[in-house]
This record gives C-alpha cells, structure tokens and sequence, in this order.
C-alpha cells in the first residue's frame, strides 16, 4: 500500500523532475510531457464517470430507468477500471524501458485484449456507421469524444518516441483511443440520443446572418 504523507517538496521550483528511476528531467522533457498527457486523459475518464453518474435514473412516476441503469453499470465498471490501468501506463511511462524496476505492474497483453473483446461486444448492438460523427453531445457523450481525441494526442507523443516505448504500451493506446468511441456510440445508443453526423459543404446551410437579421426585427 502506497503511503503519502507529503506532496509539496520544493524539488522543481527550478522547472525539473524526477522519473521513476531518479533521474532528473526538465519538465518540458518528451517523456514527462506524455506522462501529463496520460493523466489528462485519466482526469477526462474521472469527468466522463461523473457526467454518467448524473443521469437521471428513475422517471418521473419513480420507476427505474433500466436502460441508463446499464449505461451506469457498464460504463462504472470500464471506465473505473480504466483510470486504474491509466495509471499503471503513466507509471511505467515515467521512466526508460531498460529502467522499469522490477516490482512495477506493467499494462500486459491481456489487459490490450480485453479492449477489443469489449469494443466487439459493444459493436453488436450497433448500426454500421454511414457517416463520420461529429464530437458533440450532452454531458457524457461530449466528454467522452474529449477524452477520445486526447489519447490520440497521448498516442501522437508515444510514437515521437516510440524507440523508447514498449511496444504493447503503444498498441494498448492506440486501441484505448477506439475503445473510447466505440464506448461513445454504444452509450449514444442505449441513451437513445441520436449521433451527430458530418454534413457535406453542399449541404450545409449558407450562414447565420439572414437569421440573425431576421431575429433582430422581430424583436
């Protein structure tokens, strides 16, 4: 059990840090700025679990909503269990490959598995998609599409690197970036909130600003 009695020690007043292994890095380092990345990503699944939680689970009669009751359930237990894995990543990703002190617990290839075994399982009860979707929707939909573009940019400096990344990191998070939109689709779906999709530029309306003018005369 990790026991913290102090958090502030004054060791990066001078902008630098310090990896797993002890060594001191500036806090613009390449790896410390992934490490943030992962945290951030981490922060996001905590604020995506509170917008879930917030949906309102009985109707108004007092009856129980079944279907956000399972949303609630799926998406507590996947992405509870996610901010635990994040966590794993961001400590093994605070230090070398050649430098993981042997008693750390590393993501390994069964925990990148289990995201495709949930990705398909969810994909089941999907519509195949016809259009690309737009990253918008209410509380935990919109976080969720954040959190999506967000491990893509985690991703991105992974790859900078990559020569000094494991390669089953690297794999699980390019996995974890679809495993969240998949997750996206299917909570849309069992909410019954429709997707927003991509409108070609032909398509699209002209402007606002004869709505706008109309709305002002009739003020």
């Amino acid at each position: 059990m990790v026991r913290i009695t102090k958090v502030h020690t004054g060791g990066g007043d001078g902008g630098e840090t310090s990896l797993v292994d002890g060594s001191r890095v500036s806090k613009s380092n390449a790896r410390i700025e992934i490490v943030g990345t992962c945290d951030e990503v981490n922060a996001l699944i905590g604020m995506i679990l509170m917008e879930v939680n917030r949906l309102p689970d009985t109707h108004p009669d007092g009856g129980t909503r079944i279907t956000v009751r399972r949303v609630k359930d799926v998406c507590g237990s996947a992405l509870g269990r996610m901010q635990s894995e994040l966590f794993d990543l961001g400590a093994e990703l605070a230090c070398p490959p050649d430098q993981i002190p042997e008693y750390m617990q590393l993501i390994d290839q069964q925990d990148s598995d289990r995201l495709c075994e949930e990705m398909d399982a969810w994909i089941e009860e999907l519509d195949p998609l016809e259009s690309f979707i737009l990253p918008t929707g209410t509380g935990p939909i919109a976080a969720m599409h954040l959190a999506r573009t967000v491990t893509r940019r985690l991703e991105r400096s992974m790859v900078a690197i990559k020569e000094e990344m494991r390669p089953l990191s690297l794999q699980y998070v390019n996995r974890l970036s679809d495993w969240i939109f998949v997750l996206t689709r299917w909570t849309s779906a069992r909410l019954g909130e429709d997707e927003t999709l991509w409108t070609p530029k032909g398509k699209r309306e002209a402007g606002t600003a004869d709505m706008t003018r109309r709305q002002n005369a009739n003020i």
